[in-house]
């Protein structure tokens, strides 16, 4: 028996030790970056010690550094309950962040925020509690766009940051490589390109970069190429040699006579341990944006933007400032034409990890940052967007679930079904009263269509069918203005509004419609006396009635519409009254129907008023009081037309 506990207790040590060693191996993974054997290894030592808090730290944080924060969770969430502090309890609250957990999350983030007392911290924490409840407020930046995976051209690695020059895709891509990246266990990223017409590749002819060779042994990603396609500018970084540069980098290659430079270090990185990445010319070339986590920023990588010097280099870097970068990371940056900028950032509200986001001015010329909505982004990654047909297509990079690989190339379209269009025609019709009281076409009428602006939108001559024809809009408001010489000129309104289909029940893509109307001008005789009806006066009294009124106001039409004719105004009496008293009552009667007209705008000088008394009588022997009625009347006739 004791043999036995002798041999178990041997066992046991050497187990023990075991461990031991594999920490020990683990922490120096962890600490050269080899985060993807960090993790299989603490792995391994959990198996056997799950209560090993310093492995469960280190394997969450290997997690973490190596973007995979949402995989941390059940290690920070052990750690938070067995050691709290405050980095457990933040680390949590953006691991529950990117697992889409908001309301866990803010409860770790409160508990962070209750477990130090240092401003700067604090203030991180603030920014994520305000950023937590915006999410539900997220909402499409773009209507009806399709985000589609592009599965001929992913591969099973890593398929990202896609951009078109000169009718090539260029991407990066983990595929075809002959070693493994430590940090991720994937394989080291290279520079593609395949023949590619706007969203159309070749797929099948994907080759490595031509213009100069990928190196081995190091990442090599995020490609730019200037607009004039003389200059390629991409991130290398990641190198196991000592003698390399220790960080990623910013390497440029120029196009000289017979072909690309051998790429070179570039003066903007200006630190060897400031890592600098993702860049993007804009859109004249004069400009270099890209991410940078140098001192002075705003949090982990924030964005700068460099101008082109004289020498052809780029300097002056400058940050883009609090409203784009936050605490977390930005990245990716796209400049487009009309002065925004897209970008990728897991530090504005978002859906979960890193979102794509545009900045841009509003109407009083402040910039704001607007997330891209669900149809662009995901509880993943989402991130190098580039557009094809701005900003109609393009594609974006995703690790996405559902994908092929690891992040893969989408492609995306504006599926914003076409505008119904709806044509109005309108037909005007001129035509004039004849003698016997029949209306007959008036050809070679002038015809004129107005706006509600007032302002003149068509005009031409009726043909000899008396017809001119307009284009008009659904739901609007015109007039409309007909004229010849030796007629009365006459404007009419004309609208379409009601008179149009809903366009959500239309199937065609263009629909005609044809309406019609019909102005009917009248001769303009000198001297023709043309009786106003329905004028009525008072017994004895000179006073407008308001009966009146609106015949008046036809008048004060035919007025405007005509406006080089001057006109006498009568009013006739009959006659059971004296003569004397008849004329001074038609006086008063004409003068008081001149002076409305005046006081709507007809200026005093066009008008005339005369009373006639019974001195002009209709039926000279009026008996009953329908006839006295017809001797009762006012008049205008023009008495003369001014030239224009």
């Amino acid at each position: 028996m004791k043999s036995i506990f002798s041999t178990l207790a041997l066992l046991l040590l050497l187990l023990l030790g075991a461990c031991k060693s594999l920490f020990e191996r683990g922490n120096e993974q962890f600490l050269s970056g080899q985060y993807q054997y960090a993790i299989s290894t603490f792995n391994q030592v959990l198996a056997t010690d799950s209560s090993n808090l310093s492995a469960r730290r280190l394997l969450a944080e290997s997690y973490r550094l190596s973007n995979r924060i949402e995989s941390s969770l059940p290690h920070y969430q052990k750690l938070a309950q067995e050691d709290p502090s405050f980095e457990t309890h933040f680390f949590l609250g953006q691991s529950l962040k990117a697992n889409q957990r908001w309301d866990a999350a803010k409860l770790a983030f409160e508990a962070a925020a209750a477990s130090t007392s240092d401003e700067r911290l604090q203030t991180r924490i603030k920014q994520e509690l305000t950023g937590l409840p915006l999410v539900a407020e997220i909402k499409d930046y773009f209507s009806n766009y399709l985000l589609v995976n592009y599965n001929e051209l992913n591969s099973a690695g890593a398929d990202y940051a896609p951009l078109i020059s000169e009718d090539f895709l260029y991407f990066t891509s983990g595929r075809a490589s002959s070693r493994l990246y430590p940090a991720t266990g994937t394989g080291y990223h290279q520079l593609f390109r395949a023949r590619a017409q706007g969203l159309k590749v070749d797929a099948a002819g994907v080759e490595r970069l031509p213009e100069f060779e990928n190196e081995e042994g190091l990442n090599q990603a995020a490609l730019a190429i200037s607009p004039d396609g003389n200059t390629f500018i991409y991130a290398r970084g990641n190198s196991t040699s000592a003698r390399d540069y220790p960080e990623t980098m910013l390497f440029a290659s120029y196009f000289r006579g017979a072909g690309f430079t051998q790429p070179s270090w570039m003066p903007v990185n200006e630190e060897d341990t400031w890592w600098n990445s993702t860049p993007a010319f804009s859109t004249d070339g004069s400009e270099l944006f890209f991410a940078s986590n140098r001192p002075g920023g705003y949090g982990g990588i924030d964005l700068y933007k460099a101008t082109k010097l004289a020498n052809g280099d780029f300097g002056n870097a400058v940050n883009l400032g609090p409203t784009i970068n936050t605490a977390g990371n930005e990245l990716f940056p796209r400049p487009t034409e009309d002065g925004k900028l897209f970008f990728a950032s897991d530090g504005h509200p978002g859906l979960g990890k890193l979102d794509l986001f545009v900045a841009e001015k509003n109407q009083d010329g402040v910039q704001v940052v607007s997330n891209l909505g669900p149809s662009f982004n995901s509880q993943a990654d989402d991130f190098g967007i580039f557009f094809t047909d701005y900003p109609k297509a393009g594609f974006i990079s995703s690790n996405r679930a559902g994908g092929k690989g690891d992040d893969d190339i989408y492609f995306f379209e504006d599926k914003t079904p076409a505008p119904k269009i709806v044509n109005v025609l309108l037909n005007v019709f001129t035509k004039e009263v004849q003698v016997d009281g029949k209306e007959a076409i008036l050809p070679r009428t002038r015809v004129v269509l107005y706006g509600e602006d007032k302002r003149q939108l068509g005009g031409d001559f009726s043909n000899a069918q008396g017809r001119v024809r307009f284009s008009l809009s659904p739901e609007s408001d015109y007039s409309i203005i007909a004229s010849r010489s030796g007629y009365f000129s006459k404007s009419i309104p004309f609208t379409t509004k009601g008179k149009t289909p809903d366009l959500a029940t239309l199937v065609q893509e263009v629909t005609n419609i044809v309406l019609d109307t019909t102005v009917i001008l009248d001769q303009l005789i000198l001297e023709k006396a043309i009786v106003l009806d329905n004028i009525y006066y008072d017994l004895n009294k000179a006073d407008i009635r308001s009966d009146a009124l609106p015949e008046l106001d036809k008048l004060v039409k035919i007025l405007r519409d005509n406006p080089t004719i001057r006109i006498e105004l009568s009013s006739h009496t009959d006659s059971r009254s004296s003569d004397d008293y008849n004329l001074i009552l038609s006086q008063q009667r004409a003068q008081a129907a001149v002076d409305y007209l005046v006081s709507q705008g007809i200026t005093p000088d066009r008008l005339v008023a005369k009373g006639y008394g019974e001195t002009q009588l209709l039926i000279s022997n009026a008996q009953t009081e329908e006839e006295h009625q017809t001797n009762r009347r006012t008049e205008f006739k023009v008495i003369e037309i001014k030239e224009n």
